[in-house]
């Protein structure tokens, strides 16, 4: 573990990611509308409100903010910082979800937000070499495992195979192919399933895999086409559609940010 280097970088900006959860503490920029495909929670860093507008609707403000997955909003925030929570909807069980992620817009939940918050510093002293990094995401996060939704064998693979290599130019047809589905089933089955289109999931998955490359001082040329991108444009709007935010102004705000993954802190 790079551990000087990853403190010297933190400050108060860390990300934890692992294959089915992100926790981001960082800026958050002028963001457009965006659409995540997790259930995503922000809680602000200091107890100023942040608010958000979901997929067109009235403002709503609160310290602590839930949005569905694959739902356009905005969120403005009075502190350059935001503390960010993503779980992927594939991998939790919709009807067996904490109360918390069963809402949508503001949401009063002291015990969440302070979880939060206790949370980010204890990840901060994680990269800064003073503590133990946490094992268990669900545990810190929502004091619980959260159910994992039981999918389709069949369709289980094919998401496997998409979250194992996201840069891989894989087609519907082929997947169909590879589990025995003609394409119509295997479209129906997949959003079912899923709850989106194959071509949405395999762009958010995509779209995600830029969180892997943001502190590594890659350029944006090498990260769209190690992303899996066929060229800057298509990776420029895919990228600002997802985080409504250009892939230069996400890297940008990402040098001085610390990464943990399952290996522990990362060299930033």
């Amino acid at each position: 573990m790079h551990t000087s280097r990853a403190a010297r970088a933190a400050g108060e900006r860390v990300m934890w990611l692992t294959s089915q959860r992100v926790f981001y503490a960082g800026l958050l920029g002028a963001t457009r509308s965006r659409s995540l495909g997790g259930h995503a929670v922000y809680v602000s860093p200091r107890g100023l409100p942040n608010r958000v507008s979901i997929d067109g609707g009235p403002w709503q403000s609160g310290e602590l903010l839930v949005v569905p997955p694959h739902m356009p909003h905005r969120v403005e925030s009075p502190e350059p910082q935001v503390f960010n929570v993503v779980v992927e909807a594939e991998s939790v069980e919709a009807d067996a979800l904490p109360p918390l992620l069963q809402h949508s817009g503001a949401v009063h939940d002291e015990t969440m937000v302070r979880r939060v918050r206790v949370a980010h510093a204890q990840l901060l002293a994680a990269c800064q070499g003073q503590a133990a990094a946490p094992a268990d995401f669900d545990q810190l996060f929502f004091g619980q495992a959260l159910v994992p939704r039981r999918l389709d064998a069949r369709i289980a693979q094919v998401i496997a195979r998409i979250c194992a290599n996201p840069a891989e130019s894989l087609a519907a047809e082929a997947c169909a192919e590879s589990v025995g589905l003609s394409f119509s089933r295997f479209l129906h089955l997949f959003r079912d399933q899923v709850g989106v289109p194959f071509r949405v999931f395999r762009a958010w998955k995509r779209a995600r895999s830029l969180l892997r490359y943001v502190h590594q001082g890659t350029s944006l040329t090498d990260i769209a086409l190690e992303a899996g991108y066929p060229d800057s444009t298509h990776f420029s709007h895919s990228i600002r559609q997802v985080y409504g935010l250009t892939p230069s102004d996400i890297v940008a705000g990402s040098r001085r940010l610390a990464v943990m993954d399952a290996h522990g802190p990362a060299a930033a």
